[in-house]
């Protein structure tokens, strides 16, 4: 909903600065890419969909293998209790702890914010969407085209440099309303 807001909102400011200069509206050329099927279409993409798949699914299998510990653990543990020491019972249920916050410490390390699937995806993805976005630059330039969107979120792909007023912007905002 809100991304859908947000083109909206920019097409229709592009189309306001079309109409509003007679020089720009003969001149210029909007487009848009999807970027979602160009990704969906891309063999490289692809290759890199499969790497990452594969470092998942053996991280997968680490925290599978420590919670089978854990797991493992708290059988014996279970199965045993009334058998051991109070201090056997108190050595068994410190290692369970530990277990336990080892696994999620695995599982905050690699699968949390900014951990080690994030920064992996990035660092196989990050190389075909900078290839991408060269031959977006090189097409809106060979096809003289101001600003190229992107369908598949919401932001734009291209923009002449000509067209950012952000210098302005900030003039204005200095100078106070």
């Amino acid at each position: 909903m809100r991304r859908s807001i947000i083109i909206l909102f920019l097409s229709a400011l592009i189309i306001f600065l079309v109409s509003a200069n007679p020089i720009f509206a003969q001149q210029g050329k909007i487009g848009y890419v999807d970027s979602q099927k160009i990704f969906a279409k891309s063999a490289e993409f692809a290759d890199a969909q499969a790497k990452f798949d594969k470092d998942v699914a053996a991280w997968n299998k680490q925290a599978e293998d420590l919670q089978t510990e854990i797991d493992n653990i708290q059988k014996e543990l279970d199965s045993e209790s009334l058998l051991l020491s109070k201090a056997k019972r108190e050595e068994k249920e410190n290692l369970l702890k530990a277990k336990k916050a080892a696994l999620q410490d695995y599982i905050n390390a690699t699968f949390g914010t900014d951990g080690k699937a994030e920064r992996r995806n990035a660092e196989l993805v990050r190389p075909i969407r900078d290839k991408i976005m060269r031959i977006i630059e090189r097409i809106a330039i060979e096809h003289n085209y101001d600003i190229i969107f992107d369908a598949g979120s919401t932001s734009i792909a291209y923009a002449k440099k000509d067209l950012d007023i952000t210098d302005l912007v900030l003039d204005e905002l200095s100078k106070g309303e």
